[in-house]
């Protein structure tokens, strides 16, 4: 890897990293323009890079993302014809390019290419952590540590120094904001997971492959018994004693209740708008939201339009489902299906397994909330389904994965990985 392309690969980083906090963060970059031109090339460095570090022996395992990107193409095309004002064409143009990050599933196949991405961030941009805090809100120390939760899923095979400071970083994340769930949530399970690891019975193929089934379906049992009122399992007041509270930031006031529903009526509200609007099967575009009457007529004020419509949802499925519609969200499920599917049954490794399990975890949480934006947490469930898809992580034993790890943070691992690596040549 020249200098250029390391260097090119730090400034992607620090991009996407500030870009995931900015929102909060007491001194904003707010430029639009500035922040479409450098995440534009990002996506832009995605297509280049490919030709060097993608190999075509992926091909058979990557055509369920290729039909997924295809398929957002094709609505963010439609959404060219959709978009009818400003904010339309603002937002066709914020939530393509998060449509477009799954382009990034091409080289991050590679397992040098990803080793030196993880690099990169925990070099640098892990210390600039110290300096940058006191300028963000405490739900962005989640943010800016998502890489941290991704290690953990490593924990095994991180020396002791590493261990001790992941697991500073996660206290740090749970100080900060208990409330914050899904910061939370984020890094707890990583965290289980990779204590599997330590016993023989938990992680035992059959038990990993009965829990990625149970991520896979879950959410469409939930669904089912939601829709027909027999159990809603985002009402945790109905079935959980006691108050459970959590300080929030300052300017939102008064502690959070952690067993609030506050997502039964977004679902309700997405699919009544699909319904009403009849975009159901081939959704809207991402140029255009879902009819909202809990928020629509705040963003109408703040926007000065009269639409009731909210652009985004903190629920990464009901995006998917409103940009995309159903035949987005089934090719999102094959996506994760096909991953997860590899990982447990086409891997050497056994922390490999534990990593399809976790993907499988995050097709069920994107039923939850994960944000649908262009942050390190999306970024990274990327890189994450890449690393299950591709074939030279699946052929590495649980002994060439310690070494690829190690090789994060001591380069002295670097070079067996290197020389094992097939990289193409971009000449």
């Amino acid at each position: 890897m020249s200098k250029s392309t390391k260097h090119i690969l730090l400034s992607m980083m620090v991009v996407i990293t500030l870009y995931s906090v900015n929102a909060f963060s007491t001194m904003p970059i707010n430029s639009t323009v500035v922040w479409w031109a450098l995440l534009g090339g990002v996506l832009v460095f995605f297509v280049k890079e490919k030709k060097q570090y993608y190999n075509s022996d992926n091909d058979r395992n990557i055509h369920f993302v290729k039909l997924y990107l295809y398929w957002n193409i094709i609505c963010i095309v439609r959404g060219f014809f959709v978009a009818a004002d400003y904010w339309e064409w603002k937002f066709l143009i914020q939530f393509g390019m998060v449509l477009l990050l799954p382009l990034c599933i091409y080289i991050a196949t590679n397992t040098y290419w990803v080793q030196r991405v993880l690099q990169q961030w925990f070099q640098y941009i892990l210390p600039a952590f110290l300096g940058i805090y006191f300028v963000l809100m405490n739900e962005a120390v989640g943010h800016y540590l998502v890489p941290v939760s991704i290690i953990l899923l490593f924990f095994p095979f991180l020396t002791k120094k590493w261990k001790i400071i992941t697991v500073v970083c996660a206290v740090v994340v749970f100080a900060a904001n208990l409330g914050a769930r899904s910061n939370v949530i984020k890094f707890v399970i990583p965290m289980l997971l990779s204590l599997v690891y330590y016993f023989k019975v938990l992680a035992n193929t059959k038990v990993l492959k009965v829990t990625r089934f149970l991520f896979m379906v879950l959410p469409f049992v939930l669904l089912y018994l939601g829709v027909t009122n027999t159990f809603n399992i985002f009402k945790m007041n109905e079935y959980i004693e006691g108050d459970y509270e959590a300080e929030q930031e300052q300017d939102i006031g008064g502690p959070a209740d952690l067993t609030a529903d506050t997502r039964t009526f977004l679902y309700v509200e997405v699919i009544t708008s699909a319904l009403k609007y009849d975009y159901m099967w081939l959704g809207r575009t991402p140029a255009r939201g879902n009819e909202s009457q809990w928020f629509g007529p705040g963003i109408d004020r703040d926007l000065g339009t009269n639409k009731m419509e909210r652009p985004s949802n903190e629920v990464s499925i009901l995006n998917v489902f409103t940009w995309t519609g159903v035949v987005g969200v089934v090719l999102y499920f094959l996506v994760f299906f096909k991953a997860s599917y590899l990982a447990l049954y086409k891997s050497k490794s056994r922390i490999m397994k534990i990593v399809g399990v976790y993907v499988a975890f995050r097709w069920t949480y994107a039923w939850v909330e994960d944000f649908s934006m262009f942050n390190l947490n999306y970024f990274f469930l990327w890189v994450m389904i890449a690393m299950c898809l591709s074939n030279d992580f699946r052929a590495m034993n649980d002994r060439e994965f310690k070494n690829w790890v190690r090789g994060i943070f001591d380069k002295r691992y670097r070079a067996a990985i290197l020389k094992k690596q097939w990289v193409k040549s971009a000449s």
